[in-house]
């Protein structure tokens, strides 16, 4: 098994290819824009990122990222470049590899636009990261649905909802044969509902739900907040007989979710929030396969995706792909 982690890049540039990919490489281990004393070649030799291939794609026709640097011959040329970096640079550790993977390479002026496609990580990321500790299997174990749909469904509205009036809404949702049933991104612990009288209404309410129907579904509590509050939130919703924890991914991180992960005895409901601010722009940022890896090997059970017909940016054709893009569990909003 290969010790290099390969980074996936779509690279735009007016730069001949072979120069936009030998900078991202250079700037992302050895190098940097000018030349110092102490590179030589013994450490290039063991240290520099080696630019695996390049492969010359069509003109995208995207606009040029600012600042981007526009040489003489003025031809915008695009490439799918993948790039190997030693484990030795970084070591099994997420908050490092993305420092080498994706770093600085937002901001070089040889670079019109790029954007991560995908990452292949040696085994030593899966000895130090234990993964998803439920996954489709162990949610459906909790839910006691071997098969079949699952159905989920958000609590609407966001924010505002007085606790006794959740009590009715998650009854209903429960009664009408919802499996899965979650906060809002935007409700964590507000002074208007904290988390716990939240927890403690849903469990009840779910409990005499379960009582007069013999199901009871999934409520993945939001409890997305400062690192030194994860673990007294899980800990409130298992000690009430929660059965999900809910995290906005991007808003704790991957470290945050990994160390959740650790701690955690419930699935994890990773929530996409602010995921567009690497997705959305294709010139630039993180594509969902590779974010949708670094989540799920940080803890997630379960991932968004977008919705048919939906509010969200991603079109109809391109939601189903998403589905099957990547390794993580994907929960579709309808």
């Amino acid at each position: 098994m290969s010790e290099d982690v390969v980074a996936t890049y779509l690279v735009e540039s007016y730069l001949p290819l072979e120069h936009a990919a030998a900078t991202i490489a250079g700037e992302q281990s050895t190098g940097t824009f000018v030349a110092v004393a102490r590179e030589t070649a013994e450490l290039r030799d063991r240290f520099a990122a080696r630019v695996q291939s390049i492969e010359e794609l069509e003109p995208t026709g995207n606009a040029d990222l600012p600042g981007a640097m526009h040489p003489d011959d003025g031809r915008r040329r695009s490439a799918r470049i993948r790039i190997a970096f030693g484990l030795d640079n970084f070591g099994p550790s997420l908050p490092n590899l993305l420092a080498a993977v994706a770093g600085n390479l937002f901001e070089l002026r040889q670079i019109a636009g790029i954007r991560l496609l995908d990452l292949d990580l040696p085994d030593a990321f899966a000895e130090r990261y234990p993964g998803p500790q439920y996954g489709v299997a162990g949610t459906r174990a909790v839910l006691d649905r071997p098969d079949g749909v699952l159905l989920g469904t958000i609590v609407k509205p966001s924010i505002g909802l007085p606790v006794e009036e959740l009590r009715v809404v998650v009854r209903e949702l429960a009664e009408a044969g919802i499996d899965f049933i979650k906060d809002d991104e935007l409700m964590g612990d507000p002074p208007h509902s904290p988390l716990a009288d939240r927890v403690a209404v849903v469990t009840d309410e779910l409990d005499r739900v379960a009582q007069r129907t013999g199901r009871r579904p999934m409520y993945a509590f939001n409890i997305t907040d400062d690192l030194d509050r994860l673990a007294a939130n899980h800990d409130l919703v298992r000690d009430a007989g929660g059965t999900c924890v809910m995290v906005c991914v991007n808003l704790i991180g991957a470290t945050g979710l990994a160390w959740l992960r650790q701690r955690c005895e419930l699935p994890i409901h990773g929530h996409r929030a602010m995921t567009g601010v690497y997705t959305r722009a294709s010139q630039l940022g993180i594509d969902f396969v590779a974010w949708s890896k670094l989540a799920r090997l940080a803890g997630a059970d379960h991932l968004h995706t977008n919705g048919l017909s939906n509010k969200f940016y991603e079109t109809d054709d391109e939601v189903p792909a998403l589905d099957r893009s990547g390794p993580a569990t994907v929960v579709r909003w309808v």
